[in-house]
């Protein structure tokens, strides 16, 4: 997986300096592209952390770089940079999913920290989504008989119930159960209801 950064896509190479040198004081690392169209050739879906978008640009603009991003189904962050008459603009982009917008001339430590934070809200993101596909990985191994039966101790009904419901033995619902617990990688029916709030 690639180091979580800022990208910083900006056309002025003195902004792009100014902020990669900012980023650097506060431990951050970032690279920097000199357009939307270099971003986005270099963009994949492994790439992590946040992208620092300037509205205006020469060539494609901020604006369309992130309905771009968003196409792609992108989930990194992105912080617009705007000049002042870009303010409605940079607030109609937060209600489509930007995580900030910031004015210039910048407050360097507002946007350092939020930018940090972007990071931060990106990585936890991806984990959450991991978590996520490994509890459908597992959920998926399960034959249908084991999910039925499942679906029985979600319930929280006793064994002899569960066996008597399906007309099968005790013992079939205790190696089935056994089977789930297994597959599932949980030791109780509580831990079970648990590892599945998110997923269900």
């Amino acid at each position: 997986m690639n180091t979580p950064q800022a990208h910083l896509v900006d056309d002025d190479e003195a902004i792009r300096d100014a902020l990669s040198w900012l980023l650097k004081s506060r431990g951050i690392p970032s690279t920097t592209y000199a357009s939307a169209e270099d971003f986005l050739a270099a963009w994949t879906p492994e790439l992590s952390g946040c992208v620092v978008l300037d509205m205006r640009m020469t060539g494609m603009t901020g604006l369309d770089c992130f309905d771009r991003l968003q196409e792609m189904n992108s989930k990194m962050p992105v912080i617009f940079l705007t000049g002042h008459g870009d303010v409605p603009l940079a607030v109609a982009m937060l209600k489509k999913g930007a995580f900030d917008f910031f004015e210039k001339p910048l407050n360097d430590n507002e946007l350092a920290n939020r930018v940090a934070e972007a990071i931060e809200h990106h990585a936890q993101q991806r984990e959450s989504h991991a978590s996520t596909d490994s509890v459908n990985r597992r959920l998926s191994s399960l034959t249908t008989r084991e999910k039925q039966i499942m679906d029985y101790v979600l319930a929280g009904k006793l064994n002899k119930i569960i066996a008597y419901e399906l007309n099968i033995s005790m013992r079939t619902v205790e190696v089935h159960r056994a089977n789930i617990f297994d597959k599932m990688q949980v030791k109780t029916a509580v831990d079970l209801v648990n590892l599945l709030k998110p997923a269900r």
